[in-house]
Parts: structure tokens; sequence; C-alpha cells
């Protein structure tokens, strides 16, 4: 049995099997896709505390390269459950089961598709949701990223220094992305914001070729010829097999407070990072809510 089994192996899971490991607690992380989380589809990070600039792959290889050194184990596995209670759980898997005194939910979360007809036939082939993967299939090409938040305004500045053209596409009449990026993508020719509009349908035969967007206040639809497309709408957290046991808000987050405390939880379960209802998800975040479940699991451990 392990003190604490760590589910996500992002940067808020990856902190919490730091601090727990410094207390001198065995931990397992648990982890089903990709070391270092969303973290690592960011190419340039400039707003972690200490560092002027680096990329998310760079950042996730130093934080698991940390980790590793201070003697957590890491499983790659997909979980499918918890059960048991106070100081004794069972953290179930599709590989094998495991058991642990304390857990903590640190699943994250994953890109939000836009539901189109299509959409999943073209993912790889037209469609991508990480510009930092795939940006490159696109030089000299026309492209249009979909969203207008920090991930989105990212992934065109990215993209815009290697296509002939990047359209952005934001549903709203503004963008929610940091001023400075935007003030990038507004300087550059080759980028064209398009406000008040949502795509409607993908433009494809055997082959992808575009879309079709639809201004939200005239209605007027109109379409944008382009080699690919770029889907940066936000996050769905990894919650799913923690329905049972924890409560869950009605876009499947885990309802807790600053405190990691899940609200309804068996005591010896805490949650971290985007996986959880929280009004700023940043990696800094992410990372505080790992120290503060980890403290908190640590003093739960020391009482039982």
């Amino acid at each position: 049995m392990y003190d604490i089994i760590v589910v996500g192996a992002g940067p808020a899971g990856l902190t919490a099997a730091l601090y727990a490991r410094r207390a001198e607690k065995s931990v397992l992380v648990i982890e089903k896709d990709t070391f270092g989380g969303q973290i690592t589809h960011s190419p340039r990070v400039e707003n972690y505390p200490g560092f002027i600039a680096m990329s998310g792959n760079e950042f996730a290889d130093k934080l698991i390269e940390q980790v590793m050194a201070q003697g957590a184990e890491i499983e790659l596995d997909k979980v499918t459950g918890i059960s048991g209670d106070a100081g004794s759980y069972t953290v179930h898997c599709e590989g094998k089961d495991y058991e642990a005194k304390a857990v903590i939910i640190a699943a994250g979360s994953h890109h939000r598709k836009l539901g189109l007809p299509r959409e999943n036939d073209f993912v790889g082939e037209g469609i991508s949701y990480c510009a930092v993967c795939d940006g490159a299939f696109y030089k000299g090409k026309i492209v249009a990223v979909i969203g207008g938040g920090n991930s989105a305004l990212q992934d065109a500045v990215l993209l815009s220094e290697s296509c002939e053209f990047v359209y952005v596409v934001q549903n709203l009449d503004f963008l929610t992305g940091e001023s400075s990026l935007a003030k990038i993508l507004e300087s550059r020719d080759n980028v064209g914001i398009v406000y008040s509009s949502v795509v409607k349908e993908i433009v494809a035969d055997d082959k992808f070729s575009g879309i079709v967007i639809e201004n939200t206040k005239t209605g007027i639809k109109t379409t944008l010829d382009c080699d690919g497309m770029f889907v940066a709408i936000g996050q769905v957290p990894e919650n799913e097999p923690f329905k049972d046991v924890l409560s869950l808000n009605d876009y499947g987050y885990i309802v807790a407070g600053e405190n990691c405390l899940p609200e309804g939880a068996s005591a010896g379960i805490f949650v971290a990072g985007d996986c959880r209802t929280k009004a700023i998800r940043q990696v800094t975040t992410a990372t505080a809510d790992g120290a503060v479940s980890a403290l908190a699991a640590c003093r739960f451990i020391d009482s039982l």
C-alpha cells in the first residue's frame, strides 16, 4: 500500500508528488496519456516565476525529472474508479488495482471539440487541437484558429510565423486572451481576426478544404478556404471515473475550493488542478493546488 496515489501527471499532480515525497511519503503517480499534461502543448511559457521563457515540454521534462529524482513511482495506466474509505482506498485501473491511504485526483482536462458533423473524420487530416504538434505541416498554407482565449492566441502567433495566412475565428466581439498576444496578432499582415462568428460546417469531400462560419449577429454565412483548422475552445475535465464518489458540477468539474477538499468526499480524497472548480486555470494555480493537496494529504496520513 502506498501512502498517496496521485491520479494525473500534469503540473498539479507532479507538484503534489514532489511535496509528498519531500514529506517522506511513498507516492505512486498514475497517468493515462501525456506526462506533463496540457502544458506540453504550449509553445512558449512566459508567465511562470523564475523563467523568462521556456516551452511547455521543457517545463514538463524538468518537473518529471525532479519528481522521479525524489523517488516517486510513475505508472502508465488508465484509472477507471476509486473505492474504499478513509485510510484504505483502492484505485482501479485498466491494467491493475493499486492501494493507498490517500488519493489526490489531478486528472486535468482534454481539448473540447466543436461537435460538427465529420469532425472526427478529419482529426489529423486537416483538423488539429495542437499547433505545437501539427503546425509544421501547414508551413506556407492557410489555416483557421478557432477561439479567442490564451491558447487560441498562442496557437495563432505560432502559426503566423510559418503560415501564409491565419484566420482567428472568435464567437464573441472581443478577444478574451492576454492583450499582449492580441497586439502581436493585430500587428501581423498575415493574420485576420473574425469576430462574432461560429463554425457551422466543414467543407470537404475526401480532403479538408475549408469551413463555413456564421456571424452570430447578422446570421450571414461565409466560407473560409483553408488547408487546416486548429480548435482551441477550452477543455473538458477528465472526471468521469470519479462521478460516483465525488460531486461534479454541471460542467463536469469536481466541486472543491482552494483547500482542495472535494465537497461530500470521504476523508483522504483530495483534488488539484484543472479538474476542479476554480476561477483561474493557469500553470501557477495548478502547481499551487498540487502543493496544497499534498500537504493536506500528508496531514491526513499523519493523523491516522
